[in-house]
């Protein structure tokens, strides 16, 4: 291919070439002169729309796949409502099993310090869960205000062509600006996840996680009776309909209710192991970003960042990340030692270090990164 486009654009480059010469050499008529500096102006045109200092294989992979974020965007946008009753459906009907069916069961079984103990636990994690994520669907993620002119911008926006400031990226789905948008709209919360929810939605996907592994575990011995009732009762309607009869005592049989209550613990222990392991997974993956000081959207602009320095002999500083433990500290809002405890382990709804615009450590911090401007 390049050997017959060299063929065919070599007499076409010799015949421009004559034609400058003529035209600054015996002074050729307008007209032509005219031609050339329109193809010497196409040319460049050409080239600064194939140009691209930031192209590669991501660029390419975002435009090949820009019909599937236009698809995803509207579902979740009109269908985000649909997830939240979802959820808390979901998540009403796993408390209405405990309630209705556990619980009588282990009433009749457990010590009373062990009943104490699952009362008190089961209930402060169901707090904190309906907290988190009541707080999370609510909250704003932070919004940069509009209109100001002191305000440091660091890149151009690739969605509005417009500078922007740091750590500030562009939802599709809200058509705006978010302050340190985290990935952009969970279809399961409906809201961005920004500065001012960050905390609530990773709360909510730890504490979730916490009770439906505490729920499948402690559950694991009520699902393998509840399994082998049910084979119990499905062999015995499979012998009722085949009409064969019991030559010794034949299987117990079951009530209405109990019938219910099998299948409710084996539906419980089903669903929580199983979100138990996709949000186990997320809530894993969002606590090793914050122990580096970055939101998922930052960790590809900061690997992008890195490859570049690390081309020309240099390094790269994430200049937000203040260490693991301050990274915590600063995340979760702790100044001081009860803190753990009033804001970490109980309800809390105070607001999160900077007004995500300035991007200050806060005093206590011990270490500090080199000012690198990241985008």
């Amino acid at each position: 291919m390049r050997g017959q486009r060299s063929l065919l654009l070599g007499p076409a480059r010799l015949c421009l070439r004559l034609l400058l010469l003529l035209g600054y050499r015996r002074r050729c008529p307008p007209l032509l002169r005219g031609l050339v500096q329109r193809w010497r102006y196409g040319k460049v045109c050409l080239r600064s729309l194939l140009y691209n200092s930031f192209g590669g294989s991501d660029t390419a992979v975002d435009a090949a796949f820009e019909p599937v974020y236009w698809l995803v965007d509207n579902v979740i946008r009109w269908f985000g409502v649909v997830f939240v009753v979802l959820v808390i459906v979901l998540t009403s009907s796993i408390v209405a099993i405990a309630y209705l069916c556990v619980l009588p069961l282990i009433l009749r079984t457990y010590s009373v310090p062990r009943l104490c103990w699952h009362f008190f636990y089961s209930h402060w994690n169901l707090i904190l869960i309906v907290f988190h994520y009541y707080q999370a669907i609510t909250t704003p993620p932070g919004y940069p205000p509009q209109g100001r002119n002191d305000i440091a911008m660091v890149s151009i926006c690739k969605k509005c062509i417009y500078p922007k400031p740091a750590r500030t990226h562009h939802c599709s789905i809200c058509n705006r600006w978010v302050l340190a948008l985290l990935s952009g709209n969970p279809p399961w919360l409906n809201n961005c996840v920004g500065h001012y929810n960050h905390r609530y939605f990773f709360s909510f996907c730890f504490f979730m996680t916490l009770g439906c592994v505490y729920c499948s575990y402690g559950s694991w011995d009520l699902f393998r009776e509840a399994y082998a009732a049910i084979e119990v009762r499905t062999r015995q309607l499979s012998s009722a309909e085949l009409g064969d009869t019991y030559h010794q005592t034949p299987p117990p049989t079951f009530s209405f209710r109990e019938r219910m209550t099998h299948k409710s613990l084996v539906y419980l222990w089903f669903l929580c192991s199983s979100v138990a392991l996709a949000l186990g997974a997320l809530t894993v993956w969002h606590a090793v970003l914050i122990s580096r000081g970055e939101t998922s959207i930052e960790r590809h602009i900061n690997k992008k960042e890195r490859r570049r320095l690390q081309a020309k002999g240099r390094v790269f500083r994430n200049p937000y990340n203040y260490g693991c433990l301050d990274n915590w500290k600063v995340f979760l809002g702790v100044d001081t030692g009860r803190h753990w405890l009033t804001r970490v382990l109980l309800p809390s709804s105070h607001l999160p270090h900077g007004n995500g615009m300035s991007w200050e450590p806060p005093p206590w911090v011990t270490a500090h990164s080199a000012s690198v401007m990241a985008v």
